[in-house]
């Protein structure tokens, strides 16, 4: 060798030479957003749908959170809405367990706590505005008709037959043409007492039209007259403050209900239409739908649930749904059956998805349902606590939920855990 001998210098952008020293470190989304935590193949991890919408690397900001019990998915999403509050978005949320009344005292709002025969009613036939998606207008007589029908659907445990679906359709006509907004006691007469008029508008009679519509009745009165009276069977309760930065609807007295799906059919639904109304203009927001999996299992229900999610954009609203774990969407239904098809069709409206820990057993469904790699599969059974696979478009991330001191107490739900000293 010549003494002295050197190699020529070289000289390489960053982004070449990422080329040449892969993965050590992560470009990660970019700085326009939230700080979620540590990227462990990188630096900070900082996400905002919206952004990431609006620069083209998200086509929906729709969000599914997957996390067994005590693997962080709380302390994530309350974290997370909290931290958004600072650029200016709200939160809405349906709360089935009553987890979030520590972020409304910190937000400085309360609660619409729902109970039967209590003082607080919500009218889920509230009009939803209208608004253009992808060049088509969201009617809101057409929603209108579908929740009502999915809400049927989900109080008889069944879809709807042809003629069920065209009698909800003549109450519900007809309740409109005695009140600008309907409510679910109008709709319950009209299915009751029809109108020979509407009856004869389908080439049949009275007593035909209120055999057809009688079983829907019975089921909807339930709502009305019946144990779960009192919530939904009437006007929204006027004076209900909605111009906070957070509205949770808590429907933690009735968690055990069998009717849990129902009662938070009726709730997303409101918030949906309250939210469309209360948006300011340039304003972006997110709906949570905490234990989600209570609304997915009916077939009307699952398929009203896919139309608002697919209606975000026009919405300007991010979805969020949290489920235990991937099984939840197929166990809505049976193997093969619609309820699954919709179930998992949320997967392809939600761009963003964050897997925490998921058993062993669910790792094989991971890989078919979300195109995961072998090594992510391999991962999934062993992330610990607060460690999470985000797959945000194209890109995965394995990020670390970081709390601040500050938020400790508003993520702690083990106290009831913890012996006294």
């Amino acid at each position: 060798m010549r003494a002295g001998f050197k190699v020529p210098a070289h000289s390489v952008t960053t982004r070449n030479l990422g080329a040449a020293y892969p993965l050590v470190a992560e470009a990660g989304l970019g700085h326009r957003g939230v700080l979620v935590g540590h990227d462990l193949l990188g630096g900070s991890f900082v996400y905002d749908p919206f952004e990431l919408y609006a620069a083209g690397v998200l086509s929906n900001p729709n969000m599914i959170v997957f996390g067994q019990i005590g693997r962080g998915k709380s302390s994530l999403l309350k974290t997370f809405l909290w931290r958004q509050a600072v650029f200016g978005r709200r939160a809405w949320v349906v709360d089935p367990k009553g987890e979030y009344a520590g972020l409304a005292r910190l937000w400085g709002v309360r609660p619409v706590a729902l109970r039967p025969g209590g003082e607080v009613r919500l009218n889920p036939l509230d009009p939803v505005a209208a608004r253009r998606a992808d060049g088509i207008l969201d009617d809101p007589d057409r929603r209108q008709c579908e929740l009502l029908a999915s809400l049927a659907s989900a109080c008889l445990g069944r879809p709807l037959q042809p003629r069920e679906r065209a009698a909800v359709d003549l109450a519900l006509a007809s309740a409109k043409a005695a009140r600008a907004v309907p409510t679910l006691p109008q709709v319950v007469e009209a299915l009751l007492d029809p109108d020979a008029g509407a009856a004869a508008g389908i080439s049949t009679d009275r007593e035909r039209l209120l055999e057809d519509g009688r079983d829907v009745a019975l089921e909807l009165r339930r709502l009305v007259a019946g144990d779960l009276r009192g919530m939904f069977d009437g006007p929204t309760t006027h004076g209900l403050d909605l111009s906070g930065p957070l509205v949770v609807l808590d429907l933690s007295a009735l968690y055990a209900s069998s009717a849990l799906g129902v009662l938070m059919t009726c709730a997303t639904a409101w918030l949906q239409a309250a939210l469309t109304q209360q948006r300011r203009r340039g304003a972006f927001a997110f709906l949570v739908v905490d234990e989600a999996w209570a609304i997915l299992a009916n077939l009307g229900v699952a398929r009203w649930l896919q139309a608002s999610w697919k209606l975000s954009r026009a919405h300007g609203v991010a979805n969020v749904a949290v489920l235990h774990r991937l099984s939840d969407l197929s166990a809505v239904g049976p193997v093969g059956s619609e309820q699954v098809g919709l179930a998992e069709g949320l997967l392809s409206d939600s761009e963003t998805l964050v897997l925490y820990a998921q058993p062993p057993g669910e790792a094989g469904r991971a890989a078919d349902l979300l195109s995961l790699s072998s090594t992510e599969v391999d991962l999934l059974p062993q992330l610990t606590r607060g460690v999470a696979l985000w797959k945000v478009g194209t890109r995965s991330f394995l990020v670390r939920h970081v709390v601040s001191p500050a938020e400790q107490a508003l993520v702690d739900t083990d106290r009831a855990m913890v012996e006294p000293r």
